[in-house]
């Protein structure tokens, strides 16, 4: 039985780009990863899916029997695709991969607040599981956007209850801003001093609180930072996926 990866984000973040990314260095390494597409709306992938749920789900089959329009249609078929599991999953198993890299649809709500997405997450039977969030960097180069995409994925963490990954996408695009941001993410007291410099006094003591919040709680961020252009940073994130999913032990 394989490990699963899930990689979930914000749209646009770069989930299914650093889903090919993830595919390419297991295989540079000698290992046996597939990948399974679970958005159902997806045009169009970097990389080609081993298991896809769009076989089994059509987005305009359910526009045309349901009149529905295109969000309704992404909404059914994120409930739909619990109802697929089993299919996919002996697909799954029938490849005996060392790694099952599971990208996630575009849209986060349509994933992990909906039941779909954790009823898959919980029931999808692996080894071991992991979830990376990935933090587009083009959005959290100001820190108060830094704690609103932090809560994000501390609610992402809470909904789909498995050991999560935060990793920093697209850092060749905010080279100037890199250090500040991960500043923020390692320190809780960075963060509030780029919070007093803000502007924005109310939203500020807001951002404060939610971010030693989610301190006590357990949930600072820690980011790995990425390029899924360079592949910068790839080694860093290939260790700690190992760390937790065989104990430090890569296959």
């Amino acid at each position: 039985m394989a490990n699963a990866i899930f990689v979930t984000g914000t749209a646009g973040s770069g989930k299914s780009l650093l889903t090919s990314r993830l595919l390419q260095w297991y295989r540079d390494n000698g290992a046996y990863p597939i990948s399974l597409n679970l958005d159902p709306g997806v045009a169009s992938l970097p990389y080609k899916p081993d298991v896809d749920v769009r076989d089994l789900i059509d987005i305009g089959t359910l526009m045309d029997n349901f009149s529905l329009g295109p969000n309704g249609a992404l909404v059914m078929a994120s409930d739909m695709v619990a109802t697929k599991m089993d299919e996919m999953q002996q697909q799954v198993d029938e490849l005996n991969a060392d790694y099952v890299i599971v990208d996630t649809p575009g849209q986060i709500e349509l994933f992990a607040f909906r039941a779909g997405g954790p009823y898959f997450v919980s029931n999808f039977n692996a080894d071991n599981k992991v979830t990376i969030f990935a933090f587009d960097a083009t959005l959290v180069s100001s820190p108060i956007n830094f704690v609103s995409i932090s809560l994000l994925a501390s609610s992402v963490k809470l909904r789909l209850k498995t050991a999560q990954i935060n990793v920093l996408t697209k850092r060749d695009l905010v080279i100037d801003k890199l250090k500040d941001i991960l500043d923020w993410a390692g320190s809780t007291h960075a963060l509030e001093i780029a919070l007093s410099a803000e502007k924005e006094s109310e939203y500020s003591l807001l951002s404060k609180d939610l971010a030693r919040s989610m301190t006590r709680a357990g949930f600072a961020p820690g980011l790995i930072a990425v390029s899924s252009t360079t592949m910068n940073g790839m080694i860093n994130l290939a260790a700690a996926l190992a760390r937790t999913l065989n104990q430090g032990e890569d296959v």
